[in-house]
């Protein structure tokens, strides 16, 4: 005799699928958007089936910054040297967010889930086994973070703007000249040359306690 079945196993859902189906919603009418009697509408079951995998709304929001990240830090054990993997992870993390910019509101939330935390582990680990302190592990990731965040949040917000008003030839060459060349308009050039820049000042120190 089969034990007592719950409302969310009665459904034949799991977590992935509610999260799926809720960064669906956010990606096409926005995180306001995103409500526990919608998502369940989206999935055709009560508002009520979903608290049996996400009991609350941050737990489902804390679920989708979930997937951004574990996207973006890769698979743990992932080769590669540990620029070479901090440079990884940025560029998965600005595509990710730039993929869903519905989600910047919140893209700064800690980390809380197990998934979440053990990316964070994972990339601790990386820079800790190159000689970062833990302290100047935390830091490091910290900051690569906070700039690709700041970054993407830059470029979804401004979009693709047209060349700046008021422009004098005569008072403003150098400006002239690179609207009509589009000399720093690349996005993604622009990233990547900040990007490197950051991580050639980084260094491990070799002789701190971990």
């Amino acid at each position: 005799m089969s034990g007592k079945r719950t409302p969310g196993v009665r459904a034949g859902l799991s977590r992935a699928q509610i999260l799926d189906a809720a960064l669906a919603i956010v990606d096409r009418d926005g995180l306001k958007a995103l409500t526990m009697r919608g998502l369940g509408a989206a999935l055709g079951v009560e508002a009520m089936t979903l608290y049996y995998y996400v009991p609350t709304k941050d737990a489902l929001i804390d679920g989708l910054i979930e997937q951004i990240f574990v996207t973006a830090a890769g698979p743990v054990g992932h080769s590669g040297d540990w620029r070479s993997r901090l440079r990884a992870y940025a560029e998965s993390l600005r595509t990710t967010v730039l993929k869903h910019p519905g989600l910047l509101p919140v893209i700064a939330r800690p980390a809380v889930t197990p998934a979440t935390l053990d990316a964070v582990e994972e990339m601790l680990r990386v820079l800790t086994s190159a000689g970062f302190s833990l302290a100047r592990a935390l830091d490091t990731l910290n900051a690569l973070t906070v700039f690709v965040i700041g970054h993407a949040s830059a470029e979804a917000a401004i979009g693709s703007p047209g060349p700046p008003a008021g422009l004098v030839p005569e008072r403003h060459p150098l400006l002239v000249t690179a609207v009509a060349e589009g000399a720093g308009s690349d996005d993604q050039e622009r990233f990547r040359y900040a990007l490197s820049a950051l991580l050639a000042g980084l260094r491990p120190d070799l002789s701190a306690q971990t």
